[in-house]
C-alpha cells in the first residue's frame, strides 16, 4: 500500500529484456541504500518487487500484466521515474490509499498555465472515469491528485501546484504522453457493490415475473 507521496525521481539507467521479462535497473540514491531485497516501489504508480540493489540503484523485472497495463514498456535508459517506498503503518496519510495496482493506461491531452500553477487535462478510460468524482482523488504516475474538473465522457483535469511539478515527472510529459492511472480504492468498491446490487435486483425481478406466469 502507497499514500501517492512521490519521495524521489529516479532516472533509468538500464533496460534489458530477457524473453516475455524486461529487467529495469533504476538509479535512485536517495532511496536505494533503504532498499532490499523483495522490498515494494512504486514507480509511476505500479508496485513493483525490488530483485536487486546497489548503493545508488536498484533492480526491478516487469513481466505479463506489468508491461501491458502500465507504462514500464516505454521506459528507455535517461526515463526519469517517480518512486515511493511502501507505506508504514502508523505514519500520516498525507496522500490517498493507493494500491500500487494500475488500472489503465492513460494519455496527456493539454497543458496549461494558470498564475501559479499549471492545469493538465488527461484523458482516462470510462472504467476510471466512472470511479472519479470532483475534487475526489486519482493517482497518475503514482502520485495522488485532487481532480479539479471532470470532462464527459473521458476526461479529467488535474491543478499542479509549483512544488508537485518540480519535484515529479510530470513536467517531462508532452501532449498524447501515456500515464499510469488508478482509480480511486473508495469508488472501485462503492462502484462494484451498486453493481452487485443492481444484478441482484434485475434477477429478483425476472425471478417474480416468471412467478406471476408472464
Amino acid at each position: 500500500m502507497f499514500t501517492g507521496i512521490v519521495e524521489e525521481v529516479g532516472t533509468v539507467a538500464r533496460v534489458e529484456t530477457r524473453g516475455d521479462t524486461r529487467e529495469i535497473t533504476i538509479r535512485a540514491p536517495g532511496m536505494a541504500p533503504d532498499l532490499g531485497q523483495g522490498d515494494s516501489v512504486a514507480i509511476d504508480g505500479a508496485c513493483q518487487t525490488v530483485v536487486r540493489t546497489t548503493a545508488d540503484s536498484f533492480l526491478v523485472q516487469s513481466i505479463g500484466t506489468t508491461l501491458s497495463r502500465t507504462v514500464a514498456g516505454h521506459y528507455r535508459v535517461g526515463s526519469r521515474v517517480n518512486l515511493e517506498r511502501a507505506m508504514i503503518l502508523g505514519s500520516r496519510l498525507d496522500g490517498h490509499l493507493v494500491q500500487g495496482h494500475v488500472d489503465a493506461v492513460g494519455e496527456l491531452a493539454a497543458v496549461s498555465e494558470s498564475g501559479g500553477f499549471r492545469l493538465m487535462d488527461f484523458g482516462v478510460p470510462s472504467d476510471v472515469w466512472g470511479q472519479t468524482i470532483l475534487h475526489g482523488s486519482i493517482a497518475i504516475n503514482g502520485i495522488s491528485l485532487t481532480v479539479n474538473a471532470l470532462r464527459e465522457p473521458d476526461g479529467v483535469q488535474i491543478g499542479i501546484i509549483e512544488h508537485t511539478w518540480e519535484h515529479t515527472n510530470l513536467k517531462d510529459l508532452r501532449p498524447g504522453d501515456p500515464v499510469n492511472l488508478e482509480g480511486d480504492l473508495i469508488g472501485k468498491y462503492v462502484g462494484r457493490m451498486l453493481a452487485s446490487q443492481g444484478r441482484h435486483n434485475g434477477l429478483e425481478h425476472l425471478k417474480n415475473v416468471e412467478e406471476m406466469g408472464y
